[in-house]
């Protein structure tokens, strides 16, 4: 007869404390639960369906790390690093690639840094950062950026204490699909779509009105030629995903300039109509500005409309807010060149 063995399982060592890399697979649901306590007040729609998607991700055991190598949101919180105390997971900090052009350098993002409220000014979010920025510098990085809450001062002190640099203060706005656009008149501009050989033209109003050593377009949108010429194959790769940037522009039909210029991006992945507005920085622009809103929310009066703009351009934070647009986030953005 076989014998059987009563002895208990030996229970699983406790977790020593400080920080480590991620687990994904043992780390992935309590990260969605810190990460879910630490951002409840500013988290939005995207940052709640990536908790749902960590959650979702929790439990598929052994084939994390092939899904980790090709779902984005995976791939960051892989490379990041969580904190342990008293046996608790109660700090992170994601760290991601971001796909800039080869020209631009290295560069990576760092996401999610939090500790648990209780667990708070005792160092902890420091020596996450210290881990991530030394993990990127052996991976030969250019520079890391990042993007703060406007308001966060604790976090703000930490940032500029390893050394990052304010490039510029962004607001989000939305305007919701059920509203009634207000009527615009615009007798005085020909709007038109930007021809493919005016991408030059367009490029260098991009580089003076949005350098990237203030954030370039936006979050992610660095200005580089590659973002105002697209080969032929990424053109072909964009149609057959579904997603669609179109760029209006106002000329100065004498000079053959630009003056300003307005994207409008759209994609099935994200369901609305993603914003980004820049003029020729020596002129007035309210006229400018003011004739392209118009005809954005005119056309799009339906639609979700998300626009990413300067907090410091108070001209047109007034257009936006007499169109119904609504601040979502302030946020503040930062570098640290490596």
């Amino acid at each position: 007869m076989t014998r059987i063995s009563v002895r208990p399982f030996a229970a699983r060592p406790p977790m020593p404390d400080g920080v480590r890399p991620v687990n994904l697979r043992s780390d992935l649901r309590p990260l969605a639960d810190l990460i879910e306590l630490v951002f409840a007040d500013s988290m939005d729609s995207s940052g709640r369906s990536a908790i749902r998607e960590m959650r979702f991700l929790s439990q598929m055991g052994y084939g994390l790390k092939l899904i980790a190598r090709l779902n984005e949101l995976a791939l960051g919180i892989s490379l990041g690093f969580v904190y342990v105390k008293d046996g608790r997971l109660v700090g992170n900090v994601s760290v991601y690639p971001a796909s800039y052009p080869a020209g631009l350098g290295e560069t990576w993002i760092l996401a999610n840094v939090g500790v648990h409220p209780d667990y708070r000014r005792s160092g902890i979010a420091q020596e996450l950062m210290a881990a991530s920025l030394d993990m990127v510098r052996r991976r030969g990085a250019t520079r890391v950026i990042l993007q703060v809450n406007y308001e966060n001062r604790p976090a703000l002190r930490l940032y500029e204490r390893q050394g990052f640099i304010f490039e510029r203060a962004w607001r989000v706005w939305r305007r919701s699909g059920f509203l009634q656009a207000p009527f615009s008149r615009n007798d005085a501009f020909h709007i038109t779509r930007r021809r493919p050989s005016e991408w030059r033209a367009e490029y260098a109003l991009a580089e003076a009105a949005r350098p990237n050593s203030r954030g370039g377009l936006g979050w992610l949108k660095p200005v580089h030629k590659a973002a105002f010429h697209s080969p032929v194959w990424k053109q072909l790769r964009d149609l057959v995903s579904l997603n669609s940037l179109e760029r209006l522009v106002i000329r100065d039909e004498a000079a053959g300039d630009i003056l300003a210029s307005c994207w409008l991006e759209s994609a099935v992945s994200f369901g609305n109509i993603r914003a980004w507005l820049f003029a020729a920085p020596h002129i007035d622009h309210r006229a400018y500005a003011q004739a392209l809103l118009g005809n954005l929310v005119s056309r799009y009066s339906r639609s979700t409309i998300v626009f990413e703009h300067p907090r410091d351009d108070e001209v047109v934070e007034e257009l936006l807010a007499y169109h119904q647009f609504k601040v979502k986030r302030e946020l503040w953005h930062m570098r640290l060149d490596l």
